[in-house]
């Protein structure tokens, strides 16, 4: 059969790490999922992710006290295949290069958060996301079943499988997935930058290792 990619820019995600009253479970990660083979399926219809609609939100913050940021992402690609009114898979595409930071209003402080977590200077490039190195992150959609969305996540290189709650409507127009909030250990990408398992690095200095995740996407024919 042929591979099923579905790019996470083109499905309207919406990865948002955001903050609640109820704190979001860290969702089961495991090694990478074989995926059908191909772009397609046979006898699937292919809908194409609604970009601007669409978004990766994040929020991540220190371990000791309330710091802590915002923002989205945004997708490059995408698009999710429905076969018999269910969706069977896709590729996401995320534009790392667009992260952004929503809750900062200086300026200066704004962007100098956002290039380091592109990792803009050379002595810091690979604090975080270093995106001059993988300037995009994949999603892979493995399948859809008992409530969850399960895919390869693909970030700096790392694949691995993760699986998530998400309400999935498919219309005959439409496709959307809305996810719960969800939490990914990020030291398991391979961003590792001041982690929590770091001994040499001061109590309020060290960063949560997960990074809180909501996706809602949209899709259309």
């Amino acid at each position: 059969m042929r591979k099923i990619a579905l790019s996470l820019a083109a499905l309207a995600i919406t990865f948002s790490v955001t903050s609640c009253n109820k704190p979001a479970d860290t969702v089961e990660t495991k090694e990478a999922t074989e995926v059908v083979e191909g772009t397609s399926v046979e006898g699937a219809n292919t809908f194409t992710a609604d970009v601007a609609s669409s978004k990766l939100e994040w929020k991540g913050g220190k371990v000791v006290g309330s710091d802590s940021h915002n923002g989205t992402i945004s997708l490059k690609s995408g698009d999710v295949l429905v076969k018999d009114g269910a969706v069977v898979g896709g590729t996401f595409v995320i534009d790392m290069n667009t992260i952004t930071v929503l809750d900062l209003t200086d300026a200066e402080k704004k962007a100098s958060l956002e290039g380091h977590l592109k990792g803009a200077d050379a002595e810091n490039a690979d604090h975080f996301f270093n995106v001059a190195q993988y300037p995009e992150g994949k999603f892979e959609i493995t399948g859809v079943k008992g409530g969850n969305v399960e895919g390869n996540l693909t970030l700096k290189g790392v694949t691995k499988s993760v699986s998530f709650p998400a309400t999935v409507t498919v219309s005959e127009n439409e496709v959307t997935i809305v996810s719960d909030k969800f939490n990914i250990d990020r030291t398991l990408w391979n961003v590792n930058f001041n982690n929590e398992s770091l001994t040499d690095v001061a109590k309020d200095k060290v960063i949560s290792n997960a990074i809180e995740v909501k996706v809602d996407v949209k899709a259309t024919k």
